[in-house]
C-alpha cells in the first residue's frame, strides 16, 4: 500500500518521458484502476496532445452469481461469512464492482471530457466495451487531424465538472489528492475548501456501495456517467468542452436516468449533500476528509477519548487482541506521504474493525482510506504528524470532537499545551530503502496539496 500513491508519480512521469521520446501524434490512453488514470491524465496535462481515454470499465462481484443475491452487493446485508467474502471477489474482468477509487476515476475521466461519452461505465466483459474501442481509436485520429489538445478539454471548469460529478456520486476520498495534483499540472490551484463550497449544493446521487446497496452494474444500467451529469446539468458549466469535439450540453441531450432507485434526483438524493467533506481545526489546520455519504447519522457528531497509534500494524494488533473500546477513536499517525512514506492506504484496519463487531468507533489518520471504506473514517490529516502537525502531539486519552456538519476536526487541547506537547518532539526513524521511495519521502507535499512531488 505504501508504494501506490507514489506510483502515481512514476506512471505520470513514464508516459511522458516515453511519449516525448517517440514523438506521438495523439495518445489513446487505456487505464481502469486506482492511481493509474489520475497519473495519466497529470502526463496528459503535461504533454498538451490530442488525448483521448478508454477505460476499462467494471467488474461484477461473485455474488451476482450466487443464491444467495439479495439484490444488494454491500457486505452488511450478508451475515454469512461466504456471502460476505462473495461481496469482494471479482467474477469477471474489471475493476472491483463499487464506487471505490477505480470506478471514482472511471467516471471522472468522462465527467472531465477526456472519452467518448458513456464509455466510461460500459463493464468491461461487454461487447459494447470493444465497439468503443474502435469508435475511440477513429476519434483520435480526428482529434490529430482538427488540432483538439488535452488543455483545451482539461479546463478548470472542466475540474470543476469533475468536482460535482465526485460529490454526486459518492466518490472516494482518493479524488482529493488526484484532483489537485491534476490541477498542480495544469497550473491551477484547486484547494480542499474547493470541496466545502461545492458539497452543500450537490447531493449525493448514487446508492453505490460503499454508500448505498447497488453495484457499478446496477450504476451502468441506470444511465452512468451520462445520467448524473443530466441529472446536475444546471449546475455544470455546460460549456466545456469534451473529446467528441462537442460542449458539455450538446453531448448530453440525449442522456436521462433509467432507474431513479439507483441514481437519484436532485429533488429526491440519496443523502442530502455530497459525498466528500473537508473538515478543518486545530487538529488538522491544513485540512482532513471524510466520505460523510458513508458515515451513520448517529456518528456525525462523535467526540471520544483518543486511542494513539504510531502505526498501522500497531492499531491491528490492538484489534486482534480486542482492546479497542466502543466511544474511543482511533488515531493512527506517521503514516502520511512523508510518515508512511508513501501514505498508504488503511484497509486492513477500517476491515478489521468491521469485522470484530464495534460500532461506536471513530478513526483519524495522515494516511489514506480505500474507496471501498464507509464510516466516521477521517483520513489525510494535514500536517501529518511526521513534519511535526498537531497529531504528533496527541497522547491516548486526550479528548477529540468530531462534528461532520460544521465541518470541524479539533482536540481539547489549547495552543500553549500543544507547542509545550512539542519542544522535544522528534519523527520516528523510518527504514526506507535506497531508490525511489527515499526521494519520494524528501520531495513530497502535503496531502493537502495533492501529495505532489517538488
Amino acid at each position: 500500500m505504501r508504494f501506490i500513491l507514489p506510483q502515481r508519480e512514476l506512471i505520470a512521469d513514464i508516459v511522458e518521458t516515453h511519449v516525448r521520446s517517440m514523438l506521438f501524434d495523439g495518445l489513446v490512453m487505456i487505464a481502469s484502476c486506482d492511481k493509474i488514470i489520475p497519473g495519466m491524465i497529470m502526463a496528459a496535462a503535461r504533454l498538451d496532445l490530442p488525448t483521448i481515454f478508454l477505460t476499462g470499465g467494471p467488474g461484477a462481484f461473485q455474488i451476482r452469481y450466487s443464491p444467495a443475491m439479495k439484490g444488494s452487493i454491500h457486505h452488511r446485508d450478508y451475515p454469512d461469512l461466504d456471502d460476505m467474502v462473495a461481496t469482494a471477489t471479482c467474477a469477471t474482468c474489471g475493476a472491483c464492482e463499487l464506487m471505490g477509487t477505480a470506478n471514482t476515476f472511471q467516471c471522472l475521466v468522462e465527467a472531465l471530457g477526456l472519452t467518448l461519452p458513456g464509455s466510461a461505465n460500459v463493464p468491461a466483459f461487454f461487447a459494447r466495451k470493444l465497439l468503443f474501442a474502435r469508435q475511440t481509436g477513429k476519434r483520435i485520429v480526428k482529434m490529430v487531424e482538427e488540432g483538439l489538445p488535452a488543455r483545451r478539454i482539461l479546463t478548470m471548469n472542466a475540474l470543476e465538472n469533475a468536482l460535482m460529478v465526485d460529490l454526486a456520486i459518492g466518490g472516494s476520498t482518493n479524488t482529493t489528492l488526484h484532483l489537485p495534483a491534476i490541477a498542480h499540472e495544469l497550473g491551477f490551484s484547486l484547494p480542499l475548501s474547493r470541496f466545502n463550497d461545492f458539497n452543500r449544493k450537490i447531493p449525493t446521487l448514487c446508492a453505490v456501495v460503499p454508500n448505498g446497496p447497488h453495484g457499478m452494474q446496477d450504476f451502468y444500467r441506470a444511465g452512468g456517467v451520462q445520467a448524473v451529469m443530466k441529472a446536475l446539468e444546471d449546475c455544470l458549466h455546460g460549456d466545456a468542452l469534451t473529446v467528441t469535439g462537442e460542449t458539455v450540453s450538446e453531448t448530453l441531450r440525449n442522456a436521462k436516468v433509467l432507474d431513479d432507485q439507483v441514481i437519484h434526483g436532485l429533488k429526491n438524493p440519496f443523502f442530502p449533500e455530497g459525498g466528500t467533506v473537508f473538515l478543518c481545526g486545530n487538529l488538522a489546520p491544513d485540512g482532513a476528509v471524510v466520505k460523510q455519504s458513508g458515515v451513520d447519522p448517529g456518528q456525525m457528531i462523535f467526540s471520544g477519548p483518543a486511542r494513539v497509534f504510531d502505526a498501522e500494524g500497531d492499531c491491528l494488533q490492538a484489534i486482534r487482541e480486542r482492546t479497542i473500546r466502543e466511544g474511543e477513536v482511533v488515531v493512527i499517525r506517521y503514516e502520511g506521504p512523508r510518515g508512511g512514506p508513501g501514505m498508504p492506504e488503511t484497509l486492513a484496519v477500517t476491515l478489521g474493525l468491521s469485522l470484530s463487531g464495534i460500532k461506536n468507533v471513530s478513526l483519524i489518520t495522515d494516511g489514506r482510506f480505500s474507496g471501498a471504506s464507509s464510516g466516521p473514517c477521517i483520513g489525510h490529516v494535514s500536517p501529518e504528524a511526521f513534519v511535526g502537525g498537531p497529531l504528533a502531539a496527541l497522547r491516548s486519552g486526550d479528548i477529540i470532537d468530531i462534528d461532520i456538519p460544521a465541518r470541524k476536526l479539533e482536540i481539547r487541547l489549547s495552543e500553549t499545551e500543544i507547542r509545550e506537547r512539542m519542544k522535544d518532539w522528534q519523527p520516528p526513524a523510518r527504514n526506507i530503502p535506497p531508490g525511489f521511495m527515499r526521494r519520494y519521502a524528501q520531495t513530497v507535499s502535503s496531502a493537502a496539496l495533492g501529495a505532489v512531488l517538488a
